[in-house]
């Protein structure tokens, strides 16, 4: 079996399995995506979505963010970790915002990539879920599950992860698929557990699969 026949079995199983994943940062516009997505580093998106909340009602649009100074943004988001670097990049990323781009999130990757805070992930999730194009977001669950199925082959870095995908994902797919990866990386292919692969959609075309099933088949003798 190719790289690209595993990936297309993989699409439509997961498909079928999360027919609704999509981006799990609430936000209705995109320089409110733009701030959660660098807020989530090192941080659930769950604490995201609570800690945004009040800064959002404080600063409502990109002008009022742009004008607040690091410190005060520091002062709301430093439950979501690293408070002091992401309140600077979130301050620049507005100013530039307000100065170079009209007060409007850029709609190209490159542009995107100007941004202070923004790398290839989040320029990837910005053009996939705001303005649906091609993308592929290699975040910490893309690249487990990715290499664990064998649509890579010990690849850890994002962006040769990401390069990799290129090859193999229609592009139409890729958004959507990263995402479901995310839900099936937090409900079955697990990182810090043993995977649940007794429940898993991929299980029969999962290169891992054999080595983890071992796993599973000695924790249980050694339970008896």
């Amino acid at each position: 079996m190719t790289k690209k026949e595993r990936a297309a079995i993989a699409i439509e199983r997961l498909k079928k399995e999360y027919p609704d994943a999509g981006c799990t940062l609430d936000y209705n516009e995109a320089w409110k995506l733009l701030v959660s997505v660098r807020l989530a580093a090192q941080c659930t998106d769950e604490r995201v979505n609570v800690i945004v909340k009040d800064l959002f009602a404080k600063y409502p649009g990109v002008e009022a963010l742009a004008a607040a100074e690091p410190e005060d943004i520091e002062a709301i988001v430093r439950p979501c970790g690293l408070g002091k670097s992401k309140a600077r990049d979130i301050s620049k990323c507005m100013r530039m915002l307000r100065d170079e781009f009209g007060g409007r999130v850029p709609d190209n990757f490159d542009d995107l990539m100007k941004l202070p805070g923004v790398g290839r992930k989040s320029a990837n999730l910005i053009m996939g879920d705001v303005f649906g194009k091609p993308a592929i977001v290699t975040d910490t669950h893309c690249i487990r599950l990715c290499n664990r199925i064998g649509l890579v082959d010990d690849i850890k870095e994002p962006k040769k992860v990401e390069m990799a995908l290129w090859k193999i994902i229609p592009p139409e797919e890729g958004s959507d698929f990263c995402h479901r990866l995310v839900f099936h990386g937090r409900d079955v292919c697990t990182a810090r557990t043993t995977p649940h692969c007794e429940r898993c959609c991929l299980k029969d075309i999962c290169k891992a699969y054999p080595e983890y099933k071992k796993q599973a088949e000695e924790i249980a003798a050694k339970k008896k």
